[in-house]
């Protein structure tokens, strides 16, 4: 007779979900609630996977705290975007730009790697940067670009500490390889320094020879000698929570005179 009865309020309750499905009419915890009583009721143990429980707990708290409280943002977003930062920054989790620097939806495209490089122009090698760089200057005419460096950069160390046959990386040895002239200028001035001290320094001197290698991309080189784009380098210090910034820019060029 048990039985029994617990199979009627299992039948009881898919319905109820089915029906709530079918209006959107039930939350989402509590949905998650019948189903686990649901369960329950027929003698199972509901697998449980946390990583994805964080992430759709993670999407209900952008919906319910961001996203559904500003609809005319995310409307005007809908029909297209208009950022004026262009933010390389490093793919350690602990520096995410948008968290860091408080960048609403819309404000910033975005590029990420390892050691937040950016490598020279060359139109067969790094092409994932180059067309991020491309479009980001070209189609939606970005007025900033910002290389982020940051304190403690696994990448930076990797590179300072090169060649190390003990231990080699397929693709990181290759790509922060980019910032080889960051590290030879901090060899030069400053090799009597601690290995920790001079990869501090070279995680700031890496980010200025980004900055350096954007200006060989002659659609970014044009657009900041014409001033309509000026690039910005930063540092995020996580261990003692600063910020420093700076920046490189071009004046303007004079215009030519007429020939006669």
């Amino acid at each position: 007779m048990a039985k029994q009865s617990a199979e009627v309020v299992v039948e009881g309750l898919k319905r109820i979900l089915i029906s709530c499905r079918e209006k959107e009419g039930l939350d989402r915890e509590v949905h998650g609630k019948v189903e686990r009583l649901i369960a329950e009721l027929q003698g199972k143990r509901p697998s449980f996977d946390p990583d994805a429980q964080r992430i759709e707990d993670g999407f209900a708290f952008f919906k319910e705290n961001i996203y559904d409280k500003y609809p005319e943002c995310f409307s005007e977003l809908a029909e297209g975007q208009h950022p004026r930062f262009l933010v390389f920054a490093c793919s350690d989790s602990r520096v995410s730009p948008s968290v860091v620097l408080n960048f609403k939806p819309g404000e910033a495209f975005s590029g990420r790697n390892i050691a937040n490089m950016v490598p020279p122009f060359d139109q067969l090698r790094h092409t994932e940067i180059g067309s991020v760089i491309e479009y980001a200057v070209k189609a939606l005419e970005v007025q900033n670009i910002l290389v982020v460096g940051h304190s403690r950069c696994g990448g930076i160390e990797r590179l300072m500490k090169l060649p190390d046959e003990s231990h080699t990386y397929d693709f990181i040895d290759q790509w922060v390889q980019i910032g080889l002239p960051a590290k030879i200028k901090v060899l030069e001035e400053a090799n009597d320094l601690p290995f920790e001290e001079q990869c501090r320094l070279c995680e700031k001197e890496s980010v200025k020879n980004s900055m350096a290698n954007l200006l060989t991309y002659p659609f970014v080189r044009n657009a900041v000698v014409s001033g309509t784009l000026t690039l910005r380098g930063g540092y995020y210090d996580f261990v003692n929570g600063t910020f420093e910034q700076w920046k490189m820019c071009t004046e303007p060029m004079p215009p030519k005179p007429m020939p006669f």
